[in-house]
């Protein structure tokens, strides 16, 4: 995959899968026979063969027997507590790859369906458009998350609904997938900015910065190609049917 050798992939996979009713981590819930970690580590293989994956200590070792019974290679870094997507961003820190890594490709671990060629159009994007954020989007019915854009259709922000006491509506809305240039991100990522905290679980989210990166001037570009079945993440059983 074309600039395979400036990214290293990073698995956000610490979901205990609770509300899903599971006893394992729900990135191996299995589709077709098929675990989604399976389905992520094939579809970004060509890109990252060994990437890192943020686990939970409860389910560390459930996912490397996953991985040794595949013969699959990752690294696994720990997230002691669920404080949010941000905060398991930030345990990228203890991986073995970051010193060395300029550009991550994030995934989140519940997202079975996304394609090679969504990736690759992501990946070749943020590259050629010399972006410092940049992620992938799809219109909805039921926008959990909404893209905000202003009369020239750059991005100014993406809110999460429930944050800001709004209806899920329809629009546009991120599926998961985002590239991005470290060290920029981990800078912000360590600052207290603005809407850092959910006001509901007081966990460290991510979305938020995409704001403070644009309000910084930076380059930010959210591409409207994924697909109906991209959309898809497991939360409960029901949202794969």
């Amino acid at each position: 995959m074309k600039y395979n050798k400036e990214v290293k992939v990073l698995i956000v996979a610490a979901g205990k899968g609770s509300r899903a009713n599971l006893p394992y981590p729900k990135t191996l819930f299995k589709i077709n026979g098929e675990e989604i970690l399976l389905k992520i580590l094939n579809t970004t293989k060509e890109l990252d063969e060994y990437p890192t994956i943020i686990v939970s200590p409860k389910g560390k070792k459930d996912i490397k027997n996953f991985l040794i019974s595949h013969s699959k290679k990752a690294s696994l870094t720990i997230q002691e507590e669920a404080k949010g997507m941000g905060d398991a961003v930030m345990k990228f820190e203890n991986s073995p790859a970051f010193e060395t890594t300029n550009n991550i490709l994030l995934i989140w671990g519940d997202i079975p369906y996304i394609k090679k060629k969504t990736i690759q159009k992501m990946v070749e994007n943020h590259f050629e458009s010399k972006n410092i954020f940049t992620f992938v989007t799809a219109e909805t019915e039921a926008a959990y998350t909404r893209v905000i854009r202003d009369h020239n259709n750059k991005i100014l922000d993406v809110i999460e609904t429930r944050e800001e006491s709004l209806p899920v509506t329809k629009g546009e809305r991120d599926i998961g997938l985002f590239i991005f240039k470290k060290d920029e991100i981990f800078n912000l990522l360590k600052m207290e900015l603005q809407k850092k905290y959910s006001l509901s679980t007081k966990e460290h989210g991510f979305l938020y910065l995409i704001r403070h990166l644009v309000e910084k001037g930076l380059k930010v570009e959210a591409l409207k190609i994924a697909d109906k079945e991209e959309l898809i993440s497991l939360n409960k059983i029901t949202d794969l049917n």
